[in-house]
């Protein structure tokens, strides 16, 4: 046991209004998806809109009405791993190209954070232009090259911007 979960965030440009055809097959499939994450091992939390069922009203860029945010938090890699690629996720993940337009940058980060932390949309978007400026570090990583949790005499950074500019 940690005292340290592993937080993840991805974003994604939607292709079109969730409320319209090209998004429809994708929406239907959130409650079931949803409900596979917080039943997997090693799932602590994901984050959710005011609705409170999923994140899709959360828009992490206010310019961008399809930018999309899901954040989450894990026990560890190995949990969150498993989950991404060998459960049921699995198959709606191959089909993301239908739903999102491809990035050219990191959308996608993983990092530490203190047992009971629960990531804002803003920490989460801190932690992505981390990685995007910075590459895999302690402060924002990637399943390619992940970083060990803290450990308790060398503390995770509260703060990406904080601990960047340190």
């Amino acid at each position: 046991m940690t005292n340290f979960h592993l937080a993840q965030v991805n974003i994604g440009r939607i292709v079109g209004p969730l409320d319209g055809p090209e998004m429809a097959d994708f929406v239907a499939q959130l409650p079931e998806i949803n409900a596979l994450a917080d039943h997997a091992p090693g799932f602590v939390w994901r984050m959710v809109d005011d609705e409170g069922q999923d994140s899709t009203g959360l828009r992490p860029d206010g310019a961008d009405d399809l930018l999309l945010i899901n954040c989450s938090v894990w026990e560890s890699v190995r949990a969150l791993k498993d989950f991404t690629y060998r459960s049921d996720h699995l198959r709606v993940l191959s089909r993301r190209r239908e739903w999102f337009t491809k990035m050219s940058e990191h959308h996608q980060a993983l990092w530490w954070v203190p047992a009971g932390h629960r990531p804002t949309a803003d920490e989460a978007m801190e932690r992505v232009a981390v990685l995007r400026e910075h590459g895999d570090g302690p402060l924002a990583f990637t399943f390619r090259d992940p970083y060990p949790a803290p450990t308790a005499d060398v503390p995770a950074p509260t703060t990406a911007v904080a601990s960047a500019t340190a």
